[in-house]
């Protein structure tokens, strides 16, 4: 695991580099401050910054991070969305990744019920991938009106350029900051405007800040400078009157195990099975943990906590395989707990449903269906970390990223595919030989080998985290020893919004 670790943090300064070192300078050079130290700024001193999606667009064309920083942190004692373009990278400009990054972070912020602050300077689309951009994109600014519509306070600060679709971002906020002689926001730039019109414009009659503060009405204030900006949009939430909705932890107790343990309780091959109570009682607090149906469907293990003060319902993977057993345990484990209002975290290590005569005969497929039917339905919120194997429907049946949990981050062990890659491999090595057969053709053993080879590489390349996290289909990749402040920092961020349980369900197949 330590291995990995190293790896991991590669990999997240790939993010916090940016544009690379010629940009950054560039952009020190006109006196401005980085995302990151922007962010920093605006939360309150010693305040946690829990970042989302920083591999985002890894294994692409485009920079690591996708050109937008996104996370969560508290401003004025209020936890935030905050979106900061970086303009080290292309101008920070959208780019395919930017997009569906955005929406992410537009979606967690309207199920959790945060407040957003969007730290702008982007100069729009990146112009030659229009085509993935342009239609979805316009989402990003549909997302803006609904967070108002929904009571949730939206904050533009203006830090430079804010040029065509990313001038619609101030423009669709509650609450609009401006640093005078950078912010330059209009649809259209003075190339743009002369070309369509003929006009001659400089860009702070068309889009400046005392322009936008004096004529257009478009700026609520004008600051001095970034840091004023900042101190501005602190001034904002401070006066928003924010309340959570959710109830408030109880008291708070650390584990009795070592949270560093974490990293060495996931074996390097996942087949080898550990037991994840090693996990729990290094993550819930006191180590206590009530476990539930303990006798029953032993591959899966559930049971009741706290984290952080907050009370959750834990399932976790034993032995890889779910039985029937396991799905029925899981569905009525979820049903109590909407019953009890209580959040679930998912902790993932499953190969899938077993399959084989027995048990399809003895109705896997409808326990499967069940235990996917209560975590479909399932109206509390739900927390997934992927520990190890996360595989086929038991991926679904453990609430994956399908299954919109409201956060879902992996570990560096963690894999996920349809099914484990020399399985998959296996299969289609069985129907090419069928086939082969069928035709009445002598099967290539060589070939065969060679077949085998490629697609168990190409599965385990697709498979890993990196992988995963680059496409968005996590909300990170983090050290298992953070795990606990991690979920900590979520179940706080989830009860912005009421927490109440599904009234009912789908029909269940008996």
């Amino acid at each position: 695991m330590l291995g990995k670790l190293t790896e991991l943090d590669a990999e997240h300064a790939r993010a916090l580099a940016g544009g690379g070192e010629k940009y950054v300078e560039r952009h020190r050079r006109r006196g401005k401050l980085l995302a990151r130290e922007r962010i920093e700024l605006l939360l309150d001193p010693d305040a946690p910054f829990l970042e989302l999606s920083p591999l985002a667009a890894w294994g692409s064309d485009f920079p690591v991070g996708a050109s937008v920083v996104t996370g969560i942190g508290v401003v004025e004692g209020v936890e935030c969305m905050i979106v900061a373009n970086d303009p080290t990278v292309r101008g920070g400009a959208s780019n395919p990744w930017t997009v569906k990054k955005s929406f992410r972070a537009a979606d967690i912020a309207l199920e959790n019920r945060l407040p957003v602050i969007n730290l702008v300077e982007s100069g729009g689309a990146d112009l030659p991938t229009q085509k993935e951009i342009f239609i979805p994109g316009g989402r990003m600014f549909r997302d803006l009106t609904r967070l108002s519509a929904a009571g949730i306070p939206t904050i533009a600060l203006v830090f430079g350029n804010s040029t065509a679709g990313g001038a619609y971002i101030p423009g669709m906020c509650d609450h609009v900051v401006m640093v005078r002689e950078r912010a330059k926001v209009f649809l259209g730039g003075p190339p743009l405007v002369k070309m369509a019109t003929g006009e001659e414009s400089g860009d702070e009659e068309l889009g400046g800040a005392e322009m936008h503060a004096r004529l257009s009405g478009l700026a609520d204030h004008m600051a001095a400078d970034e840091h004023d900006a900042l101190r501005i949009g602190r001034d904002i939430v401070r006066r928003l009157n924010h309340r959570k909705q959710g109830p408030a932890p109880g008291a708070v107790a650390p584990p009795r195990y070592p949270e560093e343990e974490l990293a060495g309780i996931v074996p390097e091959d996942l087949k080898t099975p550990f037991d994840p109570r090693e996990v729990i009682a290094r993550v819930v607090d006191g180590s206590e943990f009530d476990e539930f149906k303990p006798l029953y469907g032993t591959s899966l293990v559930t049971g009741w906590a706290r984290v952080h003060g907050y009370p959750v319902g834990v399932l976790a993977n034993a032995q890889g395989v779910l039985f029937g057993a396991e799905a029925q345990k899981a569905a009525q484990f979820i049903q109590l707990a909407n019953a009890r209002d209580t959040s679930l975290i998912f902790l993932h290590n499953t190969t899938g449903y077993m399959v084989g005569k027995e048990y399809e005969q003895s109705g896997i497929i409808k326990h499967g269906a069940l235990m996917i039917n209560a975590v479909s339905n399932s109206r509390v919120p739900h927390i997934s970390i992927i520990m190890g194997a996360s595989y086929g429907a038991g991926n679904y049946g453990m609430c994956g990223r399908a299954y919109d949990p409201r956060f879902l981050f992996t570990w560096p062990s963690a894999k996920s595919a349809v099914m484990g890659p020399p399985q998959l491999a296996g299969v289609l090595s069985i129907v090419a030989r069928q086939a082969a057969e069928a035709r009445g053709q002598v099967y290539d053993e060589v070939q065969d080998v060679a077949m085998r080879e490629l697609v168990e590489a190409q599965i385990e390349a697709e498979s890993l985290p990196y992988f995963l996290s680059g496409r968005l289909y996590d909300d990170g990749v983090i050290d298992p020893r953070d795990t606990r402040t991690v979920l900590g920092l979520c179940l706080s961020v989830v009860h912005n919004a009421p927490v109440r349980g599904a009234e009912g369900y789908g029909v269940f197949r008996m």
